[in-house]
C-alpha cells in the first residue's frame, strides 16, 4: 500500500496580484491539479494563500504561482511549512485579514 505525503504550505504572493484575475485563476489551476485550500486578497495587495496537495502536485502549483495569469506580475512569493489540516476543496475567501 501506498501511502501519500501530503504537504500544507501558506503562500504570500506579492506584486502585481490583485485586479488580474490572480485568485479565480489560481482556483481553476487548484482545481485541476486536485490542491485543497483557500486564497484571498490581502489589504497590502498581496494575495494569501492556504494550500494543501502531494508534494509533486504543490510543486506544480507553486510554479504556476510564481507565475500567475497573464497580466499578473508576481515579484516575491513567502512559503511557509504548517501542519496539514485536511482541508476539502479550494475557495475564494471575501477579502480581507487572515
Amino acid at each position: 500500500m501506498t501511502t501519500r505525503s501530503i504537504v500544507h504550505k501558506e503562500i504570500l504572493v506579492r506584486g502585481q496580484v490583485q485586479g488580474v484575475g490572480y485568485r479565480a485563476n489560481a482556483k481553476h489551476i487548484a482545481d485541476l491539479l486536485g490542491v485543497q485550500g483557500m486564497i484571498k486578497n490581502m489589504p497590502d495587495r498581496s494575495v494569501w494563500i492556504l494550500a494543501e496537495a502531494e508534494e509533486s502536485v504543490m510543486d506544480n502549483f507553486l510554479a504556476w504561482c510564481r507565475k500567475g495569469p497573464a497580466f499578473s506580475k508576481v515579484t516575491e512569493m513567502e512559503i511557509t511549512m504548517g501542519a496539514v489540516q485536511h482541508i476539502q476543496g479550494f475557495t475564494i475567501l471575501p477579502s480581507g485579514n487572515k
